[in-house]
């Protein structure tokens, strides 16, 4: 989890763990974006929400997971 999130590291979503959502959204944007990026792009997809907002009301962090790649058009190998 990076710096200033609300979610705590362990809690499990489903099948992917929010420290795995985490390191993936780090790994993608850079650690310093990635904390932006789920704080403030809203995405359609995610029924108007942002990152953050979608986690909150409940979604699972795979699911936003699959939505921040498909948005951002993330590589094949980093999904």
């Amino acid at each position: 989890m990076l710096p200033g999130k609300a979610h705590p590291q362990g809690r499990d979503t489903g099948v992917m763990r929010l420290t795995v959502f985490w390191q993936r959204m780090a790994e993608h944007f850079g650690p310093g974006y990635a904390d932006t990026f789920a704080r403030d792009h809203v995405m359609a997809e995610l029924g108007g929400r942002t990152v953050n907002q979608a986690l909150d009301a409940g979604w699972e962090a795979k699911e936003v997971w699959r939505v921040v790649c498909a948005v951002m058009d993330v590589p094949g190998e980093r999904r």
